[in-house]
């Protein structure tokens, strides 16, 4: 381009911008900019210099500048690992539109799901090919195992009539041929090797004891670093039952909120009430890294509770999927799924009635997500969840908060429609296909099944709630409550009984919204 100035040879001016036409130099610039906003640089970063920015933040970079040079073969390897759920978003549109083939590896479920056309499946050193997208693969790879072991049971019980038959008429003269015959007959029948399903490392959070609602109280809350103030105006309830994902763009604030719930950060102005007992467990992705390199995962647990005997550290790490050659590996030799095991194992430790959890699926696998959602939704405490997982956020979360301008409030959409909302937002809108109404799409089955799991944990919730307004009723009820003549304790148990009803009231709204959402979904 410098030498398309100055060049006055009429065959090399020619020569040069044939060339800039063959690389599209002139868009350059702006497809650089298209390409980085998408993965999260504001306008004014594009030009401030990489060793200004986090490992995190180069990582985003290096993306950037592979998809860029739009090759013909694209090989990303867990490329969302560093992104938000925005820049998860973005990329599985913009590889979904990719012309070229591309190639990725990736634990995320949501990408596998939208932006690919196909699953080269690697298992016991074998490669096969599985047309569709994952939710495809995982159904015809289940009908290949249930297949696979079914004609495998039927050999062993072959297998074993014909044994029989040998160990029965082996010593026998005139069996002995036969006997033979038979034997020859097992030693031909090859095993039926079925696929092996990867063991659900299954999680097993500590419980709770349970709290009256609500656990957590933010009136006109304000929060920051030293006297920066990145989030105000918060007015915030936390209940134990809840599950709320936090939404927003990267450096809007959900780490801020995060380590201000979790005690990390002070409230610099309004009120924030906790219960007084409340236990709070936090993991976020740095975490991984402030682990003791040199130490084994016992010496962690040794350290942590140094009064529990070692086959109680042992059976908390199998709990967590550490088995005893892990236990006692040096940290710094583990996987990065096994660290945030560990890591999770050592939030959870003290059955927190709170659990914060930022980024928790970045190094685990897609059988080790799948884990950790069943025992989310089993755990009985409150979950605050920062995620690119869209997957993991639709099956965990039933409430919505987005961080963004300096403030949390509730988000009123679901996850698709704040996914529409994102690939939109930097699109013009044309008028004839605004004109076209909206055709309704039918939901999945993944959609459907997360419909049915988010009435079962409502009805759940409200009957929790109703059992405890019932015990309120029955204390506000008993006479020796008045006889004390403490006006303190009545109120107490007054107010107790208000936010019971006031959250009872919210659950069952949340309920009924829950049902509504399905019966659509499964008339649709």
């Amino acid at each position: 381009m410098a030498e398309a100035e100055t060049a006055s040879d009429a065959a090399r001016i020619a020569e040069i911008q044939t060339r800039l036409s063959d690389i599209d130099a002139w868009s350059a610039e702006a497809r650089a900019a298209s390409i980085l906003k998408g993965l999260g640089f504001d306008d004014e970063e594009h030009s401030r210099p990489c060793s200004a920015y986090s490992g995190g933040w180069r990582m985003r970079v290096a993306l950037a500048g592979v998809l860029f040079a739009q090759p013909d073969l694209l090989l990303l390897d867990e490329p969302t690992n560093y992104l938000d759920l925005e820049g998860a978003l973005w990329l599985e549109s913009y590889l979904a539109a990719y012309p070229h083939t591309v190639l990725v590896i990736s634990h995320d479920r949501g990408l596998l799901n939208r932006a690919v056309g196909s699953i080269l499946h690697l298992e016991d050193r074998k490669l096969t090919l599985y047309q569709g997208p994952y939710d495809t693969f995982a159904e015809v790879r289940a009908a290949r195992i249930a297949a696979a072991q079914s004609e495998a049971k039927k050999q062993d019980a072959r297998r074993a009539h014909l044994q029989s038959f040998v160990d029965r008429f082996r010593a026998k003269a005139t069996k002995a041929k036969q006997a033979q015959s038979r034997l020859k007959m097992i030693e031909k029948m090859k095993p039926i090797s079925t696929p092996q399903e990867a063991a659900m490392r299954a999680f097993s959070f500590p419980e709770p004891e349970e709290m009256s609602p609500p656990i957590i109280h933010i009136e006109g809350g304000t929060t920051g670093y030293g006297e920066v103030e990145i989030l105000k105006r918060l007015n915030l309830r936390i209940d134990q039952d809840d599950r709320i994902a936090l939404l927003g763009k990267n450096g809007q604030g959900k780490s801020t909120l995060s380590k201000m719930l979790a005690d990390r950060l002070p409230v610099m102005s309004g009120k924030m009430t906790r219960s007084s007992k409340l236990r709070i467990g936090y993991f976020a992705q740095h975490q991984v890294d402030e682990l003791y390199v040199d130490e084994t995962p016992l010496d962690h647990l040794r350290r942590l509770r140094p009064t529990e005997a070692p086959t109680q550290w042992r059976a908390r790490l199998a709990g967590f999927g550490l088995g005893s050659e892990q236990a006692e590996t040096e940290v710094g030799r583990l996987s990065g799924g096994q660290k945030a095991r560990l890591s999770l194992l050592i939030a959870t430790i003290d059955a927190p009635h709170m659990l914060i959890l930022d980024e928790p699926t970045n190094h685990l696998d897609i059988e080790s997500r799948e884990a950790l959602v069943e025992a989310l939704t089993a755990y009985s405490g409150a979950v605050i969840l920062v995620s690119h997982d869209m997957h993991l956020l639709s099956l965990v979360a039933d409430r919505l908060w987005l961080v963004s301008n300096g403030s949390v409030k509730p988000y009123e959409g679901d996850l698709d429609s704040y996914r529409e909302m994102l690939l939109q937002r930097d699109k013009p809108t044309a008028k004839s296909e605004a004109a076209k109404p909206a055709k309704p799409k039918r939901a999945g089955r993944d959609e459907i099944l997360a419909l049915r799991s988010e009435v079962r944990k409502s009805e759940a919730r409200v009957e929790k709630l109703t059992d405890m307004r019932e015990k309120l009723d029955a204390k506000l009820a008993d006479p020796t409550l008045y006889e004390s003549g403490k006006q303190s304790d009545i109120e107490v148990w007054q107010k107790k009984h208000a936010e019971c009803v006031e959250a009872l009231d919210r659950a069952e709204a949340l309920w009924m919204d829950a049902l509504e959402k399905l019966e659509m979904a499964e008339t649709a």
